[in-house]
């Protein structure tokens, strides 16, 4: 809720319904602990996957939780051969979606009886509300008279349960974040809630939000942000080896499809250098369509598909070799940064070494590239722009795929600086403000309108050296304390 960090509001509760597979939802974080645990038993129990849901309220908020004694086990593996289970061939899948129902049955028991989903008795009869996850603090918040029904297992959902708790209440309202997943199955029943209709399917839910929608007395909404503060939009950091390679797309008029990563944020101005984006590996498959396209109308190599290291490894293999095999003219940038940075710098096949710290073979994207059968591969430095560019004009040229790896330790790996940092000589600078189009958050504008002058800030200024390099008049130059 509130696509605070992806590119949707997905509510996950549909996969378990889809795939008739039990969901439970904590309300905090002593029950995300909790029903982990529990997921796993029932899990063996049932012989079935479970699935916990987390928001990112859940996620961001903290509570006391209770600790359990520690029980060590020693875990014998085994083989069992089951094909009739692990082989869903028609035969064996039809015999299996009978014990699936089943299956489900037997949850449903388990959902009205086991006390993860259990009744708050309140003193005002008039209201009862029906909710779950972190949508319930907030309804309790709001309403602390009303009578709940916590729900801990949101699928499949204890029918009987809910039935006889909306005998009980005058009013019955359902609260939940995005879409009216409870509600529908509750009155698809025949039993009669509300919930939906008063409030918005999109974002996340507060304890504000649920008063306006179902209370007697509406709160006003918060003071709008002041107006006059500066944007603050997040940007790559000083010296990130991805801007310069992104300043020269965009300078060349290239449309990029774009991967999911770091470099994402180079579709914001200044840099407006990205122009598709859709998940990890996409890149490269979207630019593969649109060069399909483009062909018959005589245009070739306009478009460039990016790619991180690590994204490259996940899912980008598979869709470089479908363009190799159908002769495809495009051209495919991977950011060899050395890790996962936008997560928090986990390892990867290009990195040699595990996720739990033991060194590796290395693997090599060029040789990668080489074995799939593409002929034009360049490796390049990440800073020295002046390659890139001549690289970028051949590669842009050349016929068939190309594949151009950009090779540049991720800055947040070793936290040094590449250089003194670099300063602006004032003589020599007019204002015409191009190194601010590389998007580096080192520098800035100080004076008076137009005629304000580049500054660069000593205390951030990794010694990249880019905004040199696009310098036209030699402004900028090492040499900062």
């Amino acid at each position: 809720p509130q696509q605070f960090s992806s590119q949707n509001e997905q509510d996950n509760r549909h996969y378990a319904r889809a795939a008739k597979v039990p969901m439970l939802e904590p309300s905090d974080s002593r029950e995300a602990k909790d029903f982990t645990r529990l997921a796993f038993g029932l899990s063996e129990e049932y012989d079935t996957p479970f699935l916990l849901r987390t928001t990112t309220r859940i996620s961001h908020s903290k509570s006391i939780v209770r600790l359990a004694d520690k029980e060590v086990r020693s875990v014998v593996g085994f083989l069992k051969k089951d094909p009739q289970k692990l082989v869903m061939v028609p035969e064996f899948g039809r015999r299996r979606h009978v014990l699936l129902e089943k299956r489900i049955l037997k949850l449903r028991q388990y959902a009205e009886s086991s006390g993860i989903n259990f009744e708050i008795p309140g003193a005002d009869r008039g209201l009862g509300i029906i909710t779950a996850g972190v949508v319930y603090q907030h309804a309790r918040e709001v309403f602390p008279r009303a009578g709940f029904l916590k729900l801990g297992m949101v699928y499949p959902l204890p029918q009987e349960l809910i039935a006889d708790f909306v005998r009980r209440y005058r009013r019955v309202i359902v609260a939940e974040d995005l879409d009216p997943f409870l509600e529908e199955q509750i009155r698809s029943w025949g039993i009669e809630v509300t919930g939906a209709e008063k409030r918005s399917l999109t974002g996340e839910l507060t304890p504000d939000l649920v008063r306006n929608a179902w209370g007697k007395k509406r709160r006003a909404a918060a003071p709008p942000v002041p107006e006059g503060l500066p944007a603050r939009p997040p940007v790559l950091c000083p010296g990130c080896p991805h801007r310069g390679i992104f300043s020269l797309l965009k300078k060349k008029g290239v449309f990029v499809t774009g991967d999911i990563g770091c470099y994402t944020l180079a579709s914001i101005p200044p840099l407006s250098a990205l122009h598709t984006c859709l998940c990890m590996g996409a890149s490269i498959g979207t630019a593969h369509g649109m060069e399909i396209i483009l062909k018959p109308a005589g245009e070739r190599k306009r478009v460039a598909a990016v790619i991180g290291d690590s994204t490259f490894y996940h899912s980008g293999i598979t869709p470089l070799a479908d363009l190799v095999y159908n002769g495809a003219e495009t051209l495919t940038i991977v950011l060899d940064n050395r890790t996962t940075a936008m997560t928090g710098r986990q390892d990867n096949p290009g990195s040699g070494r595990t996720i739990a710290g033991k060194e590796v073979p290395r693997m090599s994207i060029a040789a990668i590239g080489k074995g799939l059968g593409i002929r034009n591969v360049a490796e390049i430095d990440a800073y020295d722009y002046g390659r890139i560019d001549r690289t970028l004009d051949r590669m842009l040229r050349k016929a068939g795929p190309g594949l151009i790896v950009n090779h540049g330790a991720c800055v947040l790996l070793e936290r040094k600086p590449m250089a003194r940092p670099y300063r602006v000589d004032e003589g020599l600078c007019d204002g015409c403000r191009r190194c601010l189009m590389i998007s580096c958050p080192c520098l800035s504008l100080a004076g008076p309108g137009k005629r304000a002058k580049v500054k660069i800030d000593p205390s951030t200024c990794y010694g990249c050296d880019l905004c040199a390099e696009v310098c036209t008049r030699g402004a900028i130059a090492e040499g900062g304390r």
